[in-house]
């Protein structure tokens, strides 16, 4: 049995994928008339026109998560830590499926698993995809991270479906990092793109933005080889070229002087907490600082860029 903890669209999308390759899955959601809804209609709001197969079963009591070994936690990553300690459950395997770095405590997602469920193996899950084309069947391949080679070759087995291809790493760190900081750089682009700047001008952010992933990954002990997969580079390619990158959406929003959307994504909290990082490391990072500083309105996209550009020549 496996449980998923979030019922927003990334959470319903794994449990889908797993319910049609014959997996059980009980699929947990915090407002209890979503989910009761969800029982009757098999629908839920934040994936709209996916069915909800026979194998999901919609819940807001975590008791009904207890009987499963195997936790996805598909929370944002800045509720994660609060969030857990509240459900009084005790798995044997606990997988991140989010993004970021703790404003609070400077930590990924395992870390914050490690801390709130002692007894469980935890585990990150993260890559290029987008929770519609999961739900969809479509192809999508990602990158899981488990320090304990058995547990991840487990999970691995467990998780993978016909259409969705997992490859495992004992480099948690840098699948960690490489899903948390492409948001960073994926604002930046959207910001280029949103203020007419063009696509040399995303070209040159994404890669000098990889640069500075690479520097701050590898120095926190992350592999390059990691950065370079599907969880780095390949996440990286997804969200800073297609607008259903909630990142991406966000920046460009901003570079086109529009109204923000509403929710707040993953990038806007790690921009701020990759720079303290990088402050802890002596790392440089002049993309996540612009980006950081466009955010919190501090700069206009006009600034941020004249910045990045005035900077003293280099080497690459």
């Amino acid at each position: 049995m496996i449980g998923v903890v979030g019922a927003g669209a990334f959470g319903t999308a794994l449990a889908v994928t797993l319910a049609r390759a014959g997996r059980q899955v009980r699929l947990w959601g915090r407002d209890a008339g979503t989910m009761a809804a969800a029982r009757g209609t098999r629908t839920l709001p934040r994936l709209p026109g996916v069915i909800l197969p026979a194998g999901i079963h919609p819940t807001a009591d975590p008791a009904d998560l207890r009987e499963c070994d195997t936790l996805l936690l598909a929370i944002p990553m800045q509720r994660l830590g609060a969030t857990l300690p509240t459900l009084g459950l005790t798995p044997r395997h606990a997988v991140a499926a989010c993004k970021g770095v703790d404003l609070t405590t400077l930590q990924g997602p395992t870390a914050i698993l490690r801390a709130a469920l002692p007894g469980a193996v935890p585990a990150i899950l993260s890559g290029p995809s987008f929770a519609a084309d999961i739900a969809r069947g479509l192809p999508t391949a990602l990158s899981l991270g488990c320090i304990d080679e058995a547990a991840g070759a487990a999970l691995q087995t467990l998780l993978s479906t016909p259409t969705l291809r997992l490859y495992r790493t004992t480099d948690v760190a840098g699948v960690e990092l490489g899903g948390a900081l492409k948001n960073v750089v994926a604002i930046a682009c959207g910001a280029a793109i949103g203020a007419g700047l063009g696509d040399s001008a995303r070209a040159a952010l994404m890669t000098r933005g990889m640069a500075e992933m690479m520097r701050l990954a590898t120095a926190m002990g992350a592999r390059r080889e990691t950065l370079m997969g599907l969880s780095g580079l390949g996440d990286l390619a997804l969200t800073c070229a297609s607008p259903q990158s909630r990142n991406f959406a966000l920046g460009h929003a901003i570079g086109h002087g529009d109204a923000p959307p509403d929710a707040t994504t993953e990038g806007t909290a790690t921009a701020t907490a990759a720079l303290r990082l990088a402050e802890t490391h002596g790392v440089d990072m002049p993309v996540t600082q612009a980006t950081a500083a466009l955010v919190a309105g501090r700069v206009t996209v006009k600034d941020a860029m004249k910045a990045l550009l005035d900077r003293d020549l280099t080497e690459e």
